[in-house]
């Protein structure tokens, strides 16, 4: 510490009471992240098994969300785009859509996230991940019109607060995990919350519940993808509810 003198005295008191007030801080900033129900314990062993089994297969899981919005892309196209971030032969937009994917996947995948509450917030932010370069605040909740190619249904304007309160609704309820997860995926889609990115972010969305429930995750196969739009169109018009949760149940929910 070297000789003793007025100058180390005061650096050493200084110093004292600094770290008094960090450890204040430290103390607030643990009470407010308790209250956000952040916690920082361990994941238990089936949910870290769950983020594996997501990551291991992220590649594979891109590339299907990319051809169900209709993304003209191959698999190495899209693991080539993923690991270098750029490849020749495809339209700027659709290598944007894929890099945004990848974002959005690599933020719920990161544990601390999969430890928070899937609510409003995240499905907000998964919006403003895939639509990063196309809207300027595409995690925003609408506030214009939209129509929905092939169908007659018109979405109305969303509120915010019926919003929140339908997820928690949903989320509350007494139905098995791949239930709620499916039909958080589902209404998300259907109500088309955000400007663009609705499937994408609600597909995402509800895997950030499943694997945080360590329940597998929710794709739509690549050759899964033209009965699914038929039934989705069907369920937007207000028909066969029954028959697409039990396609999803059925075909796109993947276990480990």
């Amino acid at each position: 510490m070297g000789e003793y003198s007025d100058e180390l005295y005061q650096l050493l008191l200084r110093n004292a009471r600094e770290g008094r007030e960090l450890k204040k801080t430290i103390r607030r900033l643990d009470k407010e992240l308790a209250q956000l129900g952040y916690s920082n314990t361990e994941l238990l062993p089936r949910v870290q098994l769950n983020l594996d089994f997501a990551r291991a297969n992220m590649k594979s899981n891109i590339y299907d969300q990319a051809v169900l919005e209709g993304v003209a892309t191959t698999f190495p196209q899209t693991e080539e785009i993923i690991e270098n971030g750029r490849i020749s032969g495809m339209s700027a937009s659709d290598v944007q859509k894929i890099l945004n994917l990848k974002h959005a996947w690599e933020f719920v995948l990161d544990p601390d996230v999969i430890r928070y509450p899937t609510d409003y917030s995240i499905l907000c932010h998964v919006a403003k991940l895939v639509n990063e370069g196309f809207y300027q605040d595409g995690g925003r909740i609408r506030g214009v019109p939209v129509l929905i190619g092939g169908t007659s249904y018109i979405p109305p304007l969303p509120i915010e607060s019926v919003v929140k309160e339908n997820l928690a609704a949903i989320l509350t309820d007494s139905d098995p995990a791949e239930d709620k997860a499916i039909r958080l995926c589902l209404y998300c889609m259907k109500t088309q919350i955000f400007l663009d990115g609705n499937k994408r972010a609600a597909v995402i969305f509800a895997n950030h519940y499943m694997i945080s429930q360590g329940a597998g995750m929710i794709i739509i196969p690549k050759k899964e993808v033209p009965e699914f739009k038929k039934l989705l169109v069907a369920y937007y018009e207000g028909k066969v509810w029954e028959e697409i949760m039990a396609f999803m149940k059925d075909r796109c929910v993947m276990s480990f």
